[in-house]
């Protein structure tokens, strides 16, 4: 059964009552952590009688039947009233460990049944209980929720999300360039908790039941909070997909904070939008949105009369320039303008977008910026060798997924969930060419091509129609580029394909006015994968 919204007015008075959890593990951090919304079972702490079935009692936070702990047998070696004899044991007799422990100093701690003098000594073995009881007494199921997330239009499923029941409010999401390892957690001391599947589903066993429980779904900085009215305790219930996909504005939820550079070759602004992010989320910089659009060159440079009242987005080339400008996002995304057009791109603006995603900024970059890379610092230089043959290449290309990286065969498997088959292939629409050969040392190949050799080709690029050529698309790499893993925390994905190339970016088409498609390409698809990938933690490729 799902969750009705409603079930709390439906409800009859006599059975309100608030969200409760009765695991042994929320029984331990209600002890351990303040501040955490459930203590004990149903309302009651410090209750044994609630806390477990009839006939046990509650011992050391485990429930056991009672008389568990039955009293100390007579010891051998303890004289007989009258006598004075030494004792051998010097342990004052409050002192003594426990029967089924091991003493302080046992050279025999493995072996329960072995004193310390070398004698047998008799031990108590509790009884197998079986499975911790979840609430819901011996035999029946725990309370549990199924869902399935989903991007925040609700077309495509995402893995690898977490979601859970938090104890308590989560920590703020920080907005700006950070660097936070992976192990850190944003609070919320977990009480039932999950990872979405290649499907984007995810199972929540052992939830509390009652009014009013919250439900987190979250990846990297996208958090989407939710309160259920009412949680039927010992069923099995499927959510609302609606209150599972991530959110499309702030009304909703946390999103990442993006900034956006349009291009007169690629519309990177209207592939956010098919993603479900909501239009009143694009603004410019002085705007409250989560997407700030630039200005690129040949790139749409307006917002529609419509929007932000037609406002005029200020230039990419003199905004990139300073350091601090980039600091305060979360992801920069460059759409392709056609030509590298070097003079935009300033030695002050290079070191910039290195010193960004060294501090934990993302950055995604669409063909002809990959001169960021090829004539950047030494670091970004280090990734890789650069040589443009756009014209070897035809107007459709097989592209392939790298399946040689764990992430890699799960982007291969998700394609196939999505609905694009052969698995590892699809087609790429206007793929370009410009990276003669990657450091493997220092980044991971996502998508491959092996051109089509023709005459020109075979005149002018021979190297490419080499039996073992892999003509790169995709690649990542995590920075600082030499640090060690544990010490990169930021990413840099490339693309030599044109994203969205059915979409119209340029002065003439206003935003959202050159978004006129809503179907998702496969290559589309592929970066929708790579952006919820590179808002992640960052953890090393090859593992």
């Amino acid at each position: 059964m799902g969750i009705d919204p409603k079930a709390r007015t439906r409800r009859d008075a006599a059975t309100h009552r608030p969200w409760r959890w009765c695991s042994a593990r929320t029984l331990l951090i209600a002890g351990l952590a303040t501040g955490a919304w459930g203590a004990g079972c149903g309302g009651d702490s410090g209750s044994t009688q609630e806390s477990c079935p009839a006939g046990q009692i509650l011992v050391n936070s485990r429930c056991r039947p009672d008389g568990s702990n039955p009293p100390r047998p007579p010891r051998d070696d303890v004289s007989a009233p009258g006598e004075d004899v030494a004792r051998e044991d010097t342990t004052p007799p409050e002192e003594d460990a426990l029967e089924g422990e091991d003493a302080v100093g046992d050279p025999n701690p493995d072996d329960p049944g072995v004193s310390d003098t070398g004698t047998e000594r008799d031990v108590h073995v509790e009884p197998d209980l079986g499975p911790p009881d979840l609430g819901c007494g011996p035999g029946v199921p725990p309370t549990t929720l199924r869902g399935r997330v989903t991007i925040p239009a609700g077309t495509l499923p995402l893995p690898d999300v977490t979601v859970y029941i938090p104890g308590s409010a989560p920590d703020p999401i920080v907005t700006g360039a950070t660097c936070t390892p992976c192990e850190r957690r944003g609070g919320g001391f977990p009480l039932a908790e999950a990872t979405t599947n290649i499907r984007g589903e995810f199972e929540l066993v052992g939830v509390p039941d009652g009014e009013d429980v919250p439900l987190v779904i979250e990846v990297g900085k996208w958090r989407r909070q939710v309160t259920l009215p009412w949680v039927e305790p010992c069923v099995t219930a499927d959510l609302d997909p609606d209150l599972t996909r991530l959110p499309r504005n702030q009304g909703e939820g946390d999103l990442p904070q993006f900034a956006v550079t349009t291009g007169g070759a690629d519309a990177m602004e209207c592939m956010l939008r098919k993603l479900g992010i909501s239009d009143e989320e694009f603004t410019t910089e002085t705007g409250g949105g989560r997407v700030h659009l630039f200005a690129g060159r040949d790139g749409t440079n307006r917002f529609a009369d419509s929007l932000n009242g037609g406002a005029t987005l200020t230039n990419a080339w003199t905004w990139w320039d300073d350091v601090d400008n980039l600091m305060s996002y979360d992801i920069l995304v460059h759409s392709c303008e056609g030509a590298t057009h070097s003079r935009d791109k300033s030695t002050a603006a290079r070191d910039s977008l290195l010193a960004f995603a060294n501090a934990g900024g993302r950055v995604f970059l669409s063909h002809y910026h990959y001169y960021w890379l090829s004539a950047g610092p030494p670091d970004f230089q280090a990734v890789g060798r650069w040589e443009a043959y756009n014209g070897a290449l035809g107007r459709t290309e097989r592209g392939n997924i790298d399946t040689s990286f764990p992430k890699g065969s799960q982007l291969a498997e998700w394609m196939v969930e999505t609905g694009t088959t052969p698995a590892g292939e699809f087609e790429i629409e206007q793929p370009r060419g410009s990276l003669r050969s990657l450091n493997a040392d220092l980044a991971q190949q996502w998508i491959w091509l092996r051109p089509t050799c023709n005459f020109f080709t075979r005149l002018q690029f021979p190297h490419l129609c080499e039996p073992s050529t892999q003509a790169t698309q995709y690649f990542s790499f995590n920075t600082p580029v030499h640090a060690a893993p544990e010490s990169q925390c930021g990413r840099v994905v490339f693309s030599d394909i044109h994203v969205s190339p059915r979409d119209s970016s340029g002065p003439s088409h206003r935003f959202p006015n050159g978004c006129t498609t809503t179907e998702l390409l496969p290559q589309e698809k592929v970066l929708v994968f790579m952006l919820f990938d590179l808002s992640r933690c960052v953890v090393p490729d090859k593992f």
